[in-house]
This record gives structure tokens, C-alpha cells and sequence, in this order.
């Protein structure tokens, strides 16, 4: 089992992930935003993060900053989540691991979350 942040202030969405990856058999938290997600860090081992490209208070692109600035966080793969095109993400933050285009399907989260999680957390596997 993997514990997966989810970072998203679409209620919707988050509350979809949430349904979706607990399903498949693991541990999720969720966050409304880039600051709230980097509190739940400090306080939580995660092995992957969904995040939101655009968010009020910290967006995403400045959490995957602070998350690469610190050691403790920097080895956790991010995956970016936007309407925006990916070139449009890329242009304004590095270093993630995976891209979703909203709307996604549910068989692209799976997929890259049994892509990008370590071995032996992923359930079906």
C-alpha cells in the first residue's frame, strides 16, 4: 500500500482521487492547495503527489519548488495535474515526474501511479 497526496482545490476532483486510489488500495490525503499540501508533508511520508498546476495561496509549481528545495521531499514523485497544455506547465516548473491533462481518464491515474510508485506499494502489482 502507498500513501498519495492529492493536492487540488477542486473539490470534485480531489474527492474523485480520493474515491479512485483508495479503491485500488491505497492510503490517500488530500489538500486544497500548495501550502496546505506542504503542512500534510511535514507531518506525513507520502510515496507520490497529484498536484494541481493552478491553486490560490501556493500554486503548484511553487510547491514542487519547496518540495525540490528540501531534502526530506525532494525524491517524491510529483505529478502535475492541469486543463493547461503540458508545454504551458513545462515552461513554468521542472522536475516533475508525470502530467494528466484534466479531464483525465481514471485509467491514466492508475496507469501512472503503478508507473511512478516504488516497488512493492503498489497493489496491482
Amino acid at each position: 500500500m502507498a500513501t498519495i497526496l492529492v493536492v487540488d482545490d477542486e473539490f470534485g476532483v480531489a474527492e474523485l482521487l480520493e474515491a479512485v486510489l483508495s479503491e485500488a488500495g491505497h492510503r490517500v490525503l488530500t489538500a486544497i492547495n500548495g501550502q496546505h499540501g506542504l503542512e500534510m508533508l511535514a507531518n506525513e511520508r507520502v510515496d507520490l503527489v497529484f498536484l494541481d498546476f493552478m491553486m490560490p495561496v501556493m500554486n503548484g509549481a511553487m510547491m514542487l519548488q519547496a518540495m525540490t528545495a528540501d531534502p526530506t521531499l525532494h525524491g517524491i514523485p510529483v505529478v502535475f495535474m492541469s486543463s493547461l497544455p503540458e508545454a504551458a506547465v513545462a515552461e513554468r516548473a521542472s522536475g516533475y515526474a508525470g502530467f494528466l491533462r484534466k479531464p483525465f481518464r481514471i485509467s491514466m491515474v492508475l496507469g501512472i501511479a503503478a508507473r511512478l510508485l516504488p516497488a512493492g506499494t503498489d497493489p496491482a502489482r
